[in-house]
């Protein structure tokens, strides 16, 4: 026993030497501050792997690719490691300070420190051995749709529905055409996004841009980003590999494919799109500023994007702006709104012109910017760099030189008023850019009619109605932009129009002058005598001259077009015009002129003269008409006065027979608007040539017959017009019921009919009974009859069953405007209802014994009838049914016959 306790070892020492001799563990204890610095080392190097691996992570998604599940896994465990070693350390720290006089407690808590880090170095290893990885990531399935970058819109709720709708039905595909920066991408950006956000049955919606100039092998990788993987294995192949292996895709899928910016056809088949249809249900819409390429490209509905109405296009405007800048001043809103009004809707205008007033806080700023605005808008900021040049796209895809020059003919005008088609076509022909005469001698004019619906088409020129068109405010400007080049030659095109200007600008500044127009201002006297040695058109329209002084065209040699049209103050006119050698066209109608110069024969180039409503014109020299051997357009309806003094010296006199012998010396006339004012006159006509291709007729002052046998009229295919007034015992406008009987009234004989004829109008005829012979004119859309005091009907029933036509011809059935004016003896239109497909309004005053209209509930389904007229007459209506009276009424006068101004409201 004693010996026992002489032993003087420390149980430590004994401690330790039973491990070292017996286990591993002790080295737990032993080489704790060595294992502690290699994990130290070795969990360093741990971190430096983990953020080589998240850097490769990071690279991947970027790329659109989703990391695999076993990196995830190792980033978590690494993540989740060097947070154990740091608690450790921490625990450790405290423990230390803890140890001293409790040795036994030092011991154990340094055993169990040991292991805790001797495990956490084979976990790091283990990570580390696992952390060698090949690759990080793969590609991930494409999400259906993907959400493109949009802000807050103005104004295409309605439009969205529309497109939306479309989604949902049997229509596979959709073109929005309209301005550019009208909002077709936003709209379509609308759409995209709006699948993103709801549940729907489509595979994947791929979004493309296409451009003005395509290709097709960009297109295919954009589409291939969404249900493939551009690498360069896929990059390398080629075209034909590439759109079959789209093919093979999307023919599987039920997809939605956007387009944008589409400027002419494109073949999807060559990308490897395939055709939507029934089967597939797949849907194709896309965004073009073409009506044309919609039509190419198929599209099964096409819904063209407008500019904003005024209420929202202010919203749109009022939001760039600022509310602080548009109160701060009481005069900044209606500046503000006038300012607003110059951008006519269009929403990329709205925009920049609203940011660049942004911070405008005076009046003074804002009537400056609106002056700007209206005399040249592109010196405004933000519109020669962002607007105008992508309106331009527009004009430089149009098909040929020809188109483009035309177009920026159409600046001359003023900006959204309407223009007179016809009257934009003889200015070309005049010109010289359509010179075109088939065998009907009318090409020109047909390919003037082309151009403009290409115009149309193009969303350049918005059509209004059958016979009108206009240019909005900021594509005028970019014309203007354009015929200026690009604002460096403002003196090329002098615009200024409604303007309110009261004599000439600027004579002195007219040298560079190419273009000038002065429409619409009130200048009345024209003086001084301007060198312009390139002046081609000169437009003095709708103005208040009274004196023109002949030095004024003294210097311009170049000069093809001249217009005066409705300047009722001039009377006569300088001899000084007869000496413009160059000049193709003359405009004087609805002028006040006397007397046509006879010195006008030097005008040898002269293609156009229009002398259309100039009912104060006494004199037309004899020989003057058939000197102009180079006419190919003339226009003499409603020409002439009442006063017919026979002179042998004056074609209009004797009832302008020996104006029609004139006319068959025009070897090179090819559209005629002539007034005849006698039976004698009308057969000289009837036996000529001239007929072939007369447009406007009007029968005037026809005093020496009481009946007009009007079956020529079939043979006249170009025959527009025709207007009969001042025939003071015209009874009767007869056709040869036995002829038409036999030929007419069959369904293969409908031919004979008058189916050129829309408009006609007949005015103070007082012994006329009837109209009966409208029912051979099947396109007629609109019918004016006024003053006929006599008339009692317009189709007579005994006369149309005496010819067998009742019941086989249904009159008017395109009919768009009825107008009846003091015509007092008339009972009734037509005997039953008749089905007016077409009307828009009737207008009818002075009729008290007109107690019935040919109108049932079935003639106003759309709600689009205006019946106008006087309230007694108004109230005495009978009607067929109760529902035929939802037509609107309205107390107003209407006349829809436009005199041929050119310009109208």
């Amino acid at each position: 026993m004693g010996n026992l306790c002489s032993i003087s070892v420390s149980i430590e020492d004994i401690v330790a030497s039973f491990w070292g001799c017996t286990c591993r563990p002790a080295n737990y204890i032993c080489k704790l501050e060595e294992n502690q610095l290699a994990l130290r080392i070795a969990l360093r190097k741990l971190i430096e792997l983990r953020n080589d691996v998240k850097r490769k992570v990071d690279l991947a998604e970027r790329q659109q690719m989703k990391p695999l599940d076993q990196v995830q896994g190792w980033l978590s465990r690494v993540e989740a490691l060097e947070t154990a070693v740091s608690e450790m350390r921490g625990s450790a720290a405290m423990e230390a300070n803890r140890l001293g006089s409790y040795r036994i407690k030092g011991f154990m808590s340094r055993y169990k420190l040991g292991k805790k880090v001797a495990t956490k170095l084979e976990e790091v290893a283990t990570l580390r051995r696992e952390g060698r990885f090949d690759v990080v990531a793969d590609r991930s399935p494409p999400t259906p749709v993907n959400l493109r970058p949009s802000g807050p819109t103005v104004g295409l709720e309605s439009k969205f529905e529309e497109v939306w709708g479309c989604l949902g039905e049997g229509v596979w595909i959709i073109g929005l055409y309209g301005l550019g920066g009208v909002g077709k991408t936003t709209l379509m950006t609308q759409i995209n996004n709006a699948l993103y956000k709801t549940t729907h049955d489509f595979d994947v919606v791929i979004w493309a841009v296409v451009s003005s100039d395509p290709d097709p092998r960009k297109v295919q990788d954009e589409i291939w980003k969404k249900i493939g993987f551009c690498d360069d294995i896929w990059k390398n192949k080629s075209q034909d590999d590439k759109a079959i292996e789209i093919f093979q895709i999307l023919n599987k899928k039920k997809f939605v494919l956007f387009l944008d910016d589409i400027w002419k056809w494109f073949d999807l088949l060559r990308v490897g799109v395939p055709f939507p249809d029934q089967e597939n249900k797949s849907k194709i819409v896309f965004t073009t500023r073409s009506e044309e390429v919609c039509c190419s490209m198929g599209a099964q509905k096409i819904i063209k994007v407008e500019c904003l109405a005024w209420g929202r296009a202010w919203d749109l405007f009022r939001s760039k702006v600022g509310e602080d800048t548009i109160n701060f001043h009481p005069d900044i809103p209606q500046l503000a709104k006038t300012v607003a009004n110059e951008c006519g809707g269009l929403p990329l205008a709205l925009i920049t012109i609203g940011r660049a007033m942004a911070c405008k806080r005076t009046p003074r700023e804002w009537n400056h910017a609106i002056k700007v605005l209206h005399n040249s808008a592109s010196n405004f900021p933000g519109m020669p760099e962002d607007v105008l040049p992508l309106l331009k796209f527009s004009y430089d895809s149009l098909p040929n030189d020809i188109a483009r020059t035309c177009f920026l003919y159409c600046s001359l005008y003023p900006d959204d008023r309407l223009i007179y088609k016809e009257y934009l076509v003889d200015n070309w022909i005049g010109e010289g850019f359509i010179d075109v005469f088939d065998h009907h001698r009318d090409g020109s004019r047909t390919e003037g009619y082309m151009i403009i619906g290409t115009l149309i088409r193009a969303c350049l020129l918005e059509e209004c109605g059958e016979y009108f068109v206009k240019m909005h405010d900021v594509i005028r400007d970019m014309a203007l932009w354009i015929a200026s080049e690009f604002g460096r030659a403002k003196e090329k095109f002098v615009v200024q129009v409604g303007a309110s200007l009261t004599h000439v600008p600027e004579v002195a500044g007219w040298t560079g002058a190419k273009r000038i127009s002065l429409i619409n201002n009130q200048i009345e006297k024209l003086s001084g005598a301007p060198r312009c040695p390139n002046l081609s058109t000169l437009f003095l329209g709708i103005n208040s001259l009274k004196v023109i002084n002949g030095a004024f065209f003294q210097f311009m040699p170049t000069l093809r077009v001249l217009s005066f049209v409705q300047n009722a103050g001039i009377t006569e006119l300088p001899q000084e015009i007869c000496n413009l050698v160059s000049l193709q066209y003359l405009n004087l109608s609805y002028t006040s002129v006397r007397e046509l110069p006879i010195e006008l024969k030097n005008l040898v180039r002269l293609k156009c003269l229009n002398i259309n409503g100039t009912e104060a014109l006494d004199v037309i020299p004899k020989g003057l008409i058939s000197s102009l051997s180079t006419l190919k357009v003339l226009k003499m309806a409603y020409c002439g006065s009442s006063h017919d003094e026979i002179t042998e010296e004056n074609v209009l006199s004797g009832g302008n027979e020996t104006l029609v012998e004139e006319l068959e010396l025009l070897m090179h006339l090819g559209d005629l608007s002539i007034t005849l004012k006698s039976g004698s006159a009308l057969n000289k006509f009837l036996s000529g040539k001239s007929w072939s291709y007369t447009r406007d007729l009007c029968f005037k002052i026809f005093n020496d017959s009481s009946s007009i046998n009007i079956s020529f009229l079939e043979d006249m295919k170009n025959l527009d017009i025709i207007f009969i007034s001042h025939c003071s015992i015209l009874e009767d406008l007869k056709v040869d019921w036995m002829r038409y009987r036999k030929e007419t009234v069959a369904p293969h004989g409908l031919h004979k009919c008058f189916h050129s004829l829309h408009t006609v109008e007949v005015d103070r005829c007082p012994m006329l009974k009837d109209l009966t012979w409208l029912i051979f004119a099947p396109n007629l859309r609109h019918l004016f009859i006024i003053n006929c005091n006599s008339l009692t009907e317009v189709i007579h029933k005994g006369v149309a069953e005496a010819g067998n036509v009742r019941g086989i011809l249904s009159p008017f059935s395109k009919l768009e405007r009825l107008y009846l004016s003091g015509v007092p003896e008339l009972k009734s239109i037509y005997w039953n209802t008749l089905p007016f497909h077409c009307l828009k309004q009737i207008h009818a005053d002075g009729c008290p014994k007109l107690k019935k209209l040919p109108l049932n509930s079935e003639c106003d389904k759309e709600g689009g009838v205006i019946i106008s007229g006087e309230e007694d007459w108004w109230n005495k209506l009978e009607w067929e049914d109760e529902a035929t009276q939802r037509p609107a009424f309205a107390e107003v006068l209407y006349r829809i016959y436009v005199e041929a101004t050119g310009i109208t409201n």
